[in-house]
């Protein structure tokens, strides 16, 4: 069974540190490489998220709690990508 990808970031706006490489900031939102939108669901054009395929949804838990940038994040993304999460399962079936 192939692994499902990494969720990455798409962010409403970045931040370019002193090494030269973009971050994200403002509204931040987990997403899928090769996908339109995020993992919420949120259209990725419609609302003008910029892609960094370059930065893990790790890398953006990490900021929000770390930086002193403004970020954040999506509860819905973050509640999606957790790995946590227990299976629905059916306890006391009716007859």
């Amino acid at each position: 069974m192939p692994r499902s990808p990494q969720p990455a970031v798409a962010a409403s706006s970045r931040w370019t540190g002193d090494d030269g490489i973009r971050y994200p900031s403002g509204d931040t939102h987990a997403w899928l490489p090769g996908s339109n939108q995020t993992v919420c669901g949120v259209p990725l054009s419609r609302a003008r998220l910029a892609r960094f395929p370059h930065v893990p949804w790790g890398e953006a838990l990490w900021l929000a709690d770390t930086g002193d940038r403004r970020v954040v994040l999506c509860r819905r993304c973050t509640a999606a990508t957790r790995s946590e999460r227990r299976g629905w399962q059916r306890i006391d079936p009716r007859p």
